[in-house]
């Protein structure tokens, strides 16, 4: 396994920190996140599947989903999504 540099783990920080807002910030819906930016929660969720698969680590895209909502879909849209 090699070493993690610097880079990698600040990227890794800014990653997290990304979510967090998303996560904080629930009011602001995936269409609006997708018109304004170009991505949206499901499409970082798509990414993270992406990149497990490129390290050969098995991961479904509703795993992925939860990994990016910090809990089941389903559940993220019965809360938030309007």
């Amino acid at each position: 396994m090699s070493k993690i540099s610097e880079k990698e783990k600040i990227e890794a920080a800014v990653f997290r920190r990304l979510l967090e807002h998303l996560r904080s910030n629930t009011h602001v819906q995936n269409i609006e996140l997708m018109d304004l930016a170009g991505f949206c929660r499901n499409c970082l969720s798509k990414w993270y599947k992406s990149a497990a698969a490129e390290l050969d680590v098995d991961l479904s895209y509703d795993e992925a989903k939860e990994e990016i909502y910090a809990m089941p879909y389903e559940e993220w849209k019965k809360k938030y999504q309007t």
